[in-house]
């Protein structure tokens, strides 16, 4: 049996590469082909039970297809990449690329509009390089490594995020995509990190920033987190294995959505510290 259901299977499209827009077509078509096969038993046998019987089979049947292979329609990726809008494909991203991930609150009202770069040259953290780019200054770089050295060696668990944005660890929740993951509190997302590398950067940060920014302990949630995920494009060495990164524009395909993104990646280990969209990268400027 398990040989049988290994040969259905096609691990590219479930687990957590499951695609949500896929799966979710595939259910829909499947309740309309399970209620139209239940029509026409109901029309030509005129039994509501022997019906609605034939249906369900023929749902559970699809459903089982749809949970084994990833979709019950062949070539379902091409068709959603194809006509499904962005804007619909967004609904059910896994991971939110729409905007620079890090510690932050929902979105709202009460978000506040920091320049990122402003604030941190103002507090000592960057400074104008040589060559015309803003970098780390020597003096935060130096107390920023030996931090990130600290967090990996005693193994920083998730839950260091609840000093950084001022909550209880019991009140938080994960959420897993892959290397990627989100932390949830209260009904309110309060960080987004692409990997553990993102995650150590982040966490050492937020131990060293405040030593530079007078304003940290009067900063918003989300103003720490835009700080924090503005820093992370100024890294030079990824948290995770110290690696050189590099800054590029780079195509994210998924089975139904591409998208360009700006991000900052490292060479070696190929960690994700940081990710947007390039277009609202491109609005933002």
């Amino acid at each position: 049996m398990g040989t049988v259901l290994d040969r259905v299977r096609r691990p590219e499209y479930t687990g957590e590469n499951r695609c949500v827009p896929c799966t979710a077509v595939n259910t829909v078509i499947a309740v309309g082909a399970s209620a139209a096969v239940g029509y026409a038993i109901w029309v030509t046998a005129d039994g509501v039970a022997v019906a609605g019987g034939v249906g369900a089979v023929v749902f559970l049947v699809c459903v089982a297809a749809i949970y084994l292979r990833g979709y019950l329609v062949p070539g379902t990726p091409t068709l959603t990449k194809r006509y499904f809008p962005d804007r619909v494909l967004a609904w059910f991203d896994k991971a939110e690329t729409g905007a620079a991930t890090g510690t932050e609150t929902a979105g709202g009202p009460d978000t506040p509009d920091i320049d990122v770069e402003r604030e941190l040259v103002e507090a000592g953290v960057l400074e104008e390089k040589p060559h015309g780019d803003l970098g780390l200054t020597a003096d935060f770089a130096e107390a920023f490594r030996e931090q990130v050295q600290r967090e990996r060696d005693a193994d920083a668990d998730r839950e260091a995020v609840a000093d950084i944005v001022g909550i209880e660890p019991s009140d938080l929740e994960f959420e897993e995509y892959g290397d990627a993951f989100v932390a949830h509190s209260g009904g309110r997302t309060v960080g987004r990190w692409e990997s553990r590398a993102a995650f150590l950067a982040d966490v050492a940060a937020g131990r060293v920033l405040p030593d530079y920014y007078d304003d940290w302990a009067d900063t918003s949630a989300a103003g720490r987190g835009q700080l924090l995920a503005g820093l992370r494009l100024f890294v030079e060495r990824c948290p995770a294995c110290d690696g050189q990164v590099r800054f590029g524009q780079e195509v994210v395909e998924s089975c139904c959505r591409t998208v360009d993104v700006v991000a900052v990646t490292c060479e070696d280990c190929e960690a994700r510290l940081f990710e947007v969209e390039a277009s609202n990268l491109a609005a933002e400027v």
